[in-house]
Protein backbone atom coordinates (compact mmCIF):
# COMPACT_ATOMS: atom_id res chain seq x y z
CA UNK A 1 0.00 0.00 0.00
CA UNK A 2 1.16 3.48 -0.81
CA UNK A 3 2.01 5.33 2.40
CA UNK A 4 2.55 8.97 3.30
CA UNK A 5 3.97 10.39 6.53
CA UNK A 6 2.83 13.67 8.05
CA UNK A 7 5.66 16.16 8.55
CA UNK A 8 6.12 19.79 9.64
CA UNK A 9 8.58 22.05 7.80
CA UNK A 10 10.56 22.51 11.03
CA UNK A 11 11.18 18.76 11.15
CA UNK A 12 13.14 19.09 7.90
CA UNK A 13 14.59 22.58 7.60
CA UNK A 14 17.98 22.77 9.28
CA UNK A 15 18.31 18.98 9.48
CA UNK A 16 20.11 17.72 6.36
CA UNK A 17 19.54 14.10 7.38
CA UNK A 18 15.75 14.38 7.72
CA UNK A 19 14.71 13.80 4.06
CA UNK A 20 16.70 10.59 3.70
CA UNK A 21 15.56 9.38 7.12
CA UNK A 22 11.90 9.89 6.16
CA UNK A 23 12.37 8.26 2.76
CA UNK A 24 14.08 5.37 4.53
CA UNK A 25 10.86 4.55 6.35
CA UNK A 26 9.49 3.14 3.11
CA UNK A 27 6.96 5.87 2.39
CA UNK A 28 6.51 7.22 -1.13
CA UNK A 29 5.09 10.56 -0.05
CA UNK A 30 5.04 13.15 2.70
CA UNK A 31 2.05 15.25 3.73
CA UNK A 32 3.75 18.51 4.62
CA UNK A 33 2.03 21.25 6.62
CA UNK A 34 1.47 24.46 4.65
CA UNK A 35 -1.15 26.08 6.94
CA UNK A 36 -1.33 24.98 10.55
CA UNK A 37 -2.84 25.86 13.91
CA UNK A 38 -0.92 26.82 17.05
CA UNK A 39 1.04 23.94 18.54
CA UNK A 40 3.99 22.92 20.69
CA UNK A 41 5.92 20.02 19.21
CA UNK A 42 8.96 17.91 19.94
CA UNK A 43 11.69 17.51 17.35
CA UNK A 44 13.60 14.57 18.89
CA UNK A 45 16.29 14.27 16.20
CA UNK A 46 16.83 17.86 15.04
CA UNK A 47 20.42 19.12 15.39
CA UNK A 48 19.36 22.64 16.41
CA UNK A 49 16.31 22.31 18.68
CA UNK A 50 14.11 19.91 20.62
CA UNK A 51 10.90 21.93 21.04
CA UNK A 52 9.15 24.15 18.52
CA UNK A 53 6.38 26.48 19.68
CA UNK A 54 4.09 27.77 16.93
CA UNK A 55 2.42 30.62 18.77
CA UNK A 56 -0.61 31.00 16.52
CA UNK A 57 -2.26 29.59 13.43
CA UNK A 58 -0.31 30.63 10.37
CA UNK A 59 0.58 29.88 6.79
CA UNK A 60 4.05 28.41 6.51
CA UNK A 61 4.94 30.31 3.36
CA UNK A 62 4.74 34.03 2.44
CA UNK A 63 1.02 34.84 1.95
CA UNK A 64 0.16 36.29 -1.44
CA UNK A 65 -0.19 39.99 -2.16
CA UNK A 66 -3.86 39.44 -3.05
CA UNK A 67 -4.64 39.37 0.69
CA UNK A 68 -3.75 43.03 1.11
CA UNK A 69 -6.72 44.97 2.43
CA UNK A 70 -8.79 41.83 3.07
CA UNK A 71 -10.20 40.80 6.42
CA UNK A 72 -9.91 38.17 7.62
CA UNK A 73 -6.64 37.12 6.07
CA UNK A 74 -4.01 34.50 6.94
CA UNK A 75 -1.33 35.22 9.47
CA UNK A 76 2.31 34.78 8.47
CA UNK A 77 4.34 32.48 10.68
CA UNK A 78 6.95 33.69 13.15
CA UNK A 79 10.43 32.40 13.79
CA UNK A 80 9.18 28.81 14.08
CA UNK A 81 8.76 28.72 10.28
CA UNK A 82 10.50 31.74 8.73
CA UNK A 83 10.43 32.68 5.08
CA UNK A 84 9.07 30.06 2.72
CA UNK A 85 9.46 27.24 5.23
CA UNK A 86 7.11 24.99 3.29
CA UNK A 87 8.93 25.54 0.00
CA UNK A 88 12.35 24.88 1.54
CA UNK A 89 11.20 21.63 3.13
CA UNK A 90 9.29 20.52 0.03
CA UNK A 91 12.39 20.97 -2.11
CA UNK A 92 14.56 18.93 0.23
CA UNK A 93 12.00 16.13 0.47
CA UNK A 94 11.51 16.01 -3.29
CA UNK A 95 15.28 15.75 -3.75
CA UNK A 96 15.13 12.60 -1.60
CA UNK A 97 12.64 11.09 -4.06
CA UNK A 98 9.47 11.79 -2.09
CA UNK A 99 6.25 13.16 -3.53
CA UNK A 100 4.75 16.03 -1.56
CA UNK A 101 1.16 16.77 -0.62
CA UNK A 102 0.22 19.94 1.20
CA UNK A 103 -1.49 19.65 4.58
CA UNK A 104 -3.76 22.63 5.09
CA UNK A 105 -5.65 23.19 8.35
CA UNK A 106 -8.56 25.53 7.65
CA UNK A 107 -11.44 26.13 10.12
CA UNK A 108 -9.34 25.90 13.27
CA UNK A 109 -7.70 29.18 14.22
CA UNK A 110 -7.62 30.63 17.73
CA UNK A 111 -5.90 33.84 16.71
CA UNK A 112 -8.60 34.55 14.15
CA UNK A 113 -11.16 34.19 16.93
CA UNK A 114 -9.17 36.42 19.25
CA UNK A 115 -8.67 39.18 16.69
CA UNK A 116 -12.14 38.86 15.13
CA UNK A 117 -14.48 37.54 17.84
CA UNK A 118 -17.53 37.87 15.63
CA UNK A 119 -16.19 35.09 13.37
CA UNK A 120 -16.43 32.44 16.09
CA UNK A 121 -19.00 29.77 16.83
CA UNK A 122 -21.32 30.91 19.67
CA UNK A 123 -23.05 28.23 21.74
CA UNK A 124 -26.54 28.26 23.20
CA UNK A 125 -25.23 29.90 26.39
CA UNK A 126 -23.59 32.78 24.50
CA UNK A 127 -20.04 31.45 24.95
CA UNK A 128 -17.71 32.02 22.01
CA UNK A 129 -15.32 29.36 20.75
CA UNK A 130 -12.35 31.37 19.43
CA UNK A 131 -10.71 28.24 18.02
CA UNK A 132 -13.77 27.50 15.85
CA UNK A 133 -14.63 29.88 13.00
CA UNK A 134 -18.31 29.65 12.08
CA UNK A 135 -18.43 28.30 8.54
CA UNK A 136 -21.89 29.77 7.91
CA UNK A 137 -20.64 33.37 7.84
CA UNK A 138 -20.13 34.69 4.30
CA UNK A 139 -16.85 36.51 4.99
CA UNK A 140 -15.42 33.50 6.80
CA UNK A 141 -16.46 31.17 4.00
CA UNK A 142 -14.79 33.42 1.44
CA UNK A 143 -11.62 33.51 3.54
CA UNK A 144 -11.52 29.72 4.00
CA UNK A 145 -12.13 29.09 0.31
CA UNK A 146 -9.34 31.44 -0.74
CA UNK A 147 -7.01 30.05 1.91
CA UNK A 148 -7.71 26.50 0.77
CA UNK A 149 -6.68 27.34 -2.79
CA UNK A 150 -3.50 29.14 -1.80
CA UNK A 151 -2.33 26.80 0.97
CA UNK A 152 -3.14 23.69 -1.08
CA UNK A 153 -1.49 24.61 -4.36
CA UNK A 154 2.13 25.26 -3.43
CA UNK A 155 5.08 24.82 -5.77
CA UNK A 156 6.35 21.27 -5.67
CA UNK A 157 3.11 19.72 -4.43
CA UNK A 158 1.20 17.11 -6.42
CA UNK A 159 -1.86 17.09 -4.19
CA UNK A 160 -3.41 18.35 -1.00
CA UNK A 161 -5.05 17.00 2.14
CA UNK A 162 -7.50 19.51 3.61
CA UNK A 163 -8.14 19.26 7.34
CA UNK A 164 -11.03 20.86 9.27
CA UNK A 165 -12.97 21.91 6.17
CA UNK A 166 -16.28 21.92 8.01
CA UNK A 167 -17.80 22.52 11.43
CA UNK A 168 -15.72 22.86 14.56
CA UNK A 169 -17.33 22.72 17.97
CA UNK A 170 -16.61 22.30 21.65
CA UNK A 171 -14.15 19.45 21.37
CA UNK A 172 -10.61 19.43 20.05
CA UNK A 173 -7.70 20.94 21.83
CA UNK A 174 -7.86 24.55 22.90
CA UNK A 175 -4.82 25.45 25.03
CA UNK A 176 -4.81 23.27 28.19
CA UNK A 177 -8.21 21.66 27.87
CA UNK A 178 -10.20 21.18 31.06
CA UNK A 179 -13.52 20.19 29.52
CA UNK A 180 -13.75 16.50 30.37
CA UNK A 181 -15.22 16.85 33.86
CA UNK A 182 -18.75 16.12 32.61
CA UNK A 183 -19.36 13.23 30.26
CA UNK A 184 -21.22 15.02 27.47
CA UNK A 185 -21.24 12.04 25.15
CA UNK A 186 -21.86 12.22 21.44
CA UNK A 187 -25.25 13.93 21.77
CA UNK A 188 -24.10 16.47 24.34
CA UNK A 189 -21.12 17.38 22.20
CA UNK A 190 -23.46 18.07 19.30
CA UNK A 191 -25.67 20.35 21.35
CA UNK A 192 -22.65 22.21 22.73
CA UNK A 193 -21.38 22.65 19.18
CA UNK A 194 -24.53 24.19 17.71
CA UNK A 195 -23.78 27.78 16.70
CA UNK A 196 -26.02 30.76 17.42
CA UNK A 197 -24.16 33.54 15.62
CA UNK A 198 -26.34 35.82 13.45
CA UNK A 199 -25.72 33.75 10.31
CA UNK A 200 -26.72 30.51 12.02
CA UNK A 201 -29.76 32.09 13.63
CA UNK A 202 -30.89 33.10 10.16
CA UNK A 203 -30.14 29.60 8.89
CA UNK A 204 -32.29 28.01 11.59
CA UNK A 205 -35.07 30.38 10.61
CA UNK A 206 -34.91 29.02 7.08
CA UNK A 207 -35.56 25.60 8.63
CA UNK A 208 -38.65 26.97 10.42
CA UNK A 209 -36.86 27.07 13.78
CA UNK A 210 -36.95 30.04 16.11
CA UNK A 211 -33.30 30.48 17.15
CA UNK A 212 -34.19 31.85 20.57
CA UNK A 213 -36.50 28.95 21.30
CA UNK A 214 -33.90 26.51 19.98
CA UNK A 215 -31.20 27.94 22.27
CA UNK A 216 -33.52 27.65 25.26
CA UNK A 217 -34.35 24.07 24.26
CA UNK A 218 -30.65 23.22 24.06
CA UNK A 219 -29.99 24.68 27.49
CA UNK A 220 -32.94 22.83 29.02
CA UNK A 221 -31.92 19.57 27.36
CA UNK A 222 -28.38 19.86 28.71
CA UNK A 223 -29.37 20.67 32.29
CA UNK A 224 -29.68 17.00 33.37
CA UNK A 225 -26.40 16.24 31.58
CA UNK A 226 -24.57 18.84 33.69
CA UNK A 227 -25.90 17.02 36.75
CA UNK A 228 -24.49 13.70 35.52
CA UNK A 229 -27.33 12.13 33.56
CA UNK A 230 -26.23 10.31 30.39
CA UNK A 231 -26.91 12.22 27.19
CA UNK A 232 -27.48 9.17 25.04
CA UNK A 233 -25.44 7.85 22.17
CA UNK A 234 -25.41 8.64 18.47
CA UNK A 235 -28.00 10.57 16.56
CA UNK A 236 -30.81 8.91 18.51
CA UNK A 237 -29.45 10.63 21.60
CA UNK A 238 -29.60 14.03 19.90
CA UNK A 239 -33.20 13.37 18.88
CA UNK A 240 -34.08 12.38 22.42
CA UNK A 241 -32.63 15.61 23.83
CA UNK A 242 -33.98 18.04 21.22
CA UNK A 243 -36.92 16.21 19.74
CA UNK A 244 -36.51 14.39 16.45
CA UNK A 245 -37.96 17.09 14.19
CA UNK A 246 -35.91 19.87 15.78
CA UNK A 247 -32.75 17.77 15.69
CA UNK A 248 -33.30 16.97 12.02
CA UNK A 249 -33.81 20.64 11.17
CA UNK A 250 -30.56 21.69 12.86
CA UNK A 251 -28.70 18.93 11.06
CA UNK A 252 -30.18 19.89 7.71
CA UNK A 253 -28.88 23.44 8.13
CA UNK A 254 -25.43 22.36 9.27
CA UNK A 255 -25.02 19.59 6.68
CA UNK A 256 -25.95 21.90 3.82
CA UNK A 257 -23.63 24.63 5.11
CA UNK A 258 -20.67 22.25 5.31
CA UNK A 259 -21.39 20.65 1.93
CA UNK A 260 -21.53 23.93 0.05
CA UNK A 261 -18.31 25.15 1.68
CA UNK A 262 -16.56 21.91 0.76
CA UNK A 263 -17.78 22.18 -2.81
CA UNK A 264 -16.58 25.78 -3.11
CA UNK A 265 -13.20 25.11 -1.52
CA UNK A 266 -12.46 22.03 -3.63
CA UNK A 267 -13.48 23.90 -6.78
CA UNK A 268 -11.18 26.79 -5.83
CA UNK A 269 -8.30 24.38 -5.33
CA UNK A 270 -8.94 22.70 -8.68
CA UNK A 271 -9.12 26.07 -10.44
CA UNK A 272 -5.72 27.02 -8.99
CA UNK A 273 -4.05 23.63 -9.45
CA UNK A 274 -2.35 21.97 -12.42
CA UNK A 275 -3.94 19.03 -14.19
CA UNK A 276 -3.87 15.86 -12.13
CA UNK A 277 -3.58 17.59 -8.77
CA UNK A 278 -5.17 15.36 -6.13
CA UNK A 279 -7.61 16.79 -3.57
CA UNK A 280 -8.38 14.81 -0.40
CA UNK A 281 -10.29 15.73 2.77
CA UNK A 282 -9.75 14.59 6.33
CA UNK A 283 -13.19 13.17 7.00
CA UNK A 284 -15.49 11.32 9.38
CA UNK A 285 -18.43 9.37 7.84
CA UNK A 286 -20.93 10.74 10.40
CA UNK A 287 -22.02 14.10 9.06
CA UNK A 288 -22.97 15.71 12.38
CA UNK A 289 -19.52 15.15 13.91
CA UNK A 290 -17.26 18.18 14.36
CA UNK A 291 -13.51 18.57 14.41
CA UNK A 292 -10.36 18.14 12.39
CA UNK A 293 -11.86 15.13 10.63
CA UNK A 294 -15.03 16.86 9.57
CA UNK A 295 -18.32 15.03 9.43
CA UNK A 296 -19.38 14.37 5.84
CA UNK A 297 -21.88 12.39 3.83
CA UNK A 298 -19.68 9.78 2.06
CA UNK A 299 -21.70 9.86 -1.16
CA UNK A 300 -21.47 13.63 -1.38
CA UNK A 301 -17.82 14.07 -0.51
CA UNK A 302 -16.62 11.32 -2.86
CA UNK A 303 -18.49 13.07 -5.66
CA UNK A 304 -16.61 16.30 -4.86
CA UNK A 305 -13.07 15.29 -3.88
CA UNK A 306 -10.67 12.60 -5.08
CA UNK A 307 -10.88 10.81 -1.77
CA UNK A 308 -10.62 11.03 1.98
CA UNK A 309 -8.16 10.62 4.82
CA UNK A 310 -9.97 8.66 7.55
CA UNK A 311 -8.98 8.38 11.24
CA UNK A 312 -8.35 4.71 11.96
CA UNK A 313 -6.32 4.66 15.17
CA UNK A 314 -8.12 2.24 17.46
CA UNK A 315 -10.36 0.89 14.71
CA UNK A 316 -10.50 1.09 10.91
CA UNK A 317 -14.31 0.78 11.01
CA UNK A 318 -14.87 4.40 9.82
CA UNK A 319 -13.55 3.29 6.43
CA UNK A 320 -16.55 1.07 5.75
CA UNK A 321 -19.14 3.73 4.71
CA UNK A 322 -16.61 5.34 2.36
CA UNK A 323 -15.61 2.00 0.85
CA UNK A 324 -19.24 1.03 0.28
CA UNK A 325 -19.91 4.32 -1.48
CA UNK A 326 -16.74 4.10 -3.56
CA UNK A 327 -17.74 0.64 -4.77
CA UNK A 328 -21.28 1.77 -5.56
CA UNK A 329 -20.08 4.82 -7.46
CA UNK A 330 -17.42 2.84 -9.28
CA UNK A 331 -19.98 0.32 -10.49
CA UNK A 332 -22.27 3.13 -11.65
CA UNK A 333 -19.51 5.02 -13.46
CA UNK A 334 -17.10 2.78 -15.32
CA UNK A 335 -14.87 5.76 -16.16
CA UNK A 336 -14.66 6.97 -12.55
CA UNK A 337 -11.01 7.38 -11.49
CA UNK A 338 -9.81 5.40 -8.52
CA UNK A 339 -11.02 6.89 -5.25
CA UNK A 340 -8.36 7.33 -2.56
CA UNK A 341 -9.36 5.94 0.83
CA UNK A 342 -6.38 6.67 3.06
CA UNK A 343 -6.38 5.01 6.48
CA UNK A 344 -4.74 7.38 8.96
CA UNK A 345 -2.89 5.70 11.85
CA UNK A 346 -1.13 7.43 14.71
CA UNK A 347 2.33 5.86 14.99
CA UNK A 348 3.57 7.87 17.99
CA UNK A 349 3.36 5.60 21.02
CA UNK A 350 3.29 8.50 23.45
CA UNK A 351 0.23 9.94 21.69
CA UNK A 352 -1.83 6.75 21.79
CA UNK A 353 -0.46 5.22 18.61
CA UNK A 354 0.52 1.60 18.08
CA UNK A 355 3.39 1.32 15.61
CA UNK A 356 4.01 -2.24 16.81
CA UNK A 357 0.70 -3.34 15.29
CA UNK A 358 0.86 -1.18 12.16
CA UNK A 359 1.27 -4.10 9.75
CA UNK A 360 -1.77 -5.91 11.14
CA UNK A 361 -3.78 -2.70 11.39
CA UNK A 362 -2.97 -1.75 7.81
CA UNK A 363 -3.88 -5.23 6.58
CA UNK A 364 -7.28 -4.94 8.25
CA UNK A 365 -7.75 -1.45 6.82
CA UNK A 366 -7.00 -2.77 3.35
CA UNK A 367 -9.56 -5.54 3.85
CA UNK A 368 -12.14 -2.85 4.66
CA UNK A 369 -11.33 -0.87 1.53
CA UNK A 370 -8.33 1.35 2.29
CA UNK A 371 -6.19 2.06 -0.76
CA UNK A 372 -3.42 4.03 0.99
CA UNK A 373 -1.95 4.74 4.43
CA UNK A 374 -1.27 7.95 6.31
CA UNK A 375 1.14 7.89 9.24
CA UNK A 376 0.91 10.49 11.98
CA UNK A 377 3.63 11.71 12.50
CA UNK A 378 7.20 11.15 11.25
CA UNK A 379 8.60 14.21 13.01
CA UNK A 380 7.04 13.49 16.42
CA UNK A 381 7.77 9.78 16.68
CA UNK A 382 10.68 8.34 18.63
CA UNK A 383 13.46 6.38 16.96
CA UNK A 384 11.90 3.18 18.30
CA UNK A 385 8.51 4.07 16.84
CA UNK A 386 10.08 4.82 13.47
CA UNK A 387 11.95 1.51 13.45
CA UNK A 388 8.64 -0.29 13.92
CA UNK A 389 7.04 1.77 11.15
CA UNK A 390 9.86 0.90 8.78
CA UNK A 391 9.52 -2.79 9.59
CA UNK A 392 5.76 -2.72 9.12
CA UNK A 393 5.96 -1.01 5.75
CA UNK A 394 8.60 -3.47 4.60
CA UNK A 395 6.32 -6.34 5.61
CA UNK A 396 3.39 -4.84 3.71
Amino acid sequence: MRASAFVYPWDVNGDPEAPARIAGLGVAQVTLASAYHSTRTLTPRHPRHRVVTAEHAAVLYPPGAHWAGRSPRPYPSGDWAPGDAFGEAAGALAAAGLQVHTWAVLAHNSRLGADHPDTSVVNAYGDRYPWAPCIAQPATRAYLTALAAEAAVRPGASGTELESLGWYGLAHLHAHDKTAGVGLGDAGQYLMSLCFCPSCREGYGAQDLDAGVLAATVRAALEPVWRGAPSGGGWAGVGKLLGEDTAAATRAWRDATARTLQEAAVLAVRDAAPEGFQVLLHADPVSYHCGANVGVDPAHILSVADGVVVPCTGSPAPLTPFAQEARRAGEAQADRPGTVLAANFTVVSGMGGSPATLAADATEARRLGATELRLYHAGLASDGDLEQVSGALAAL
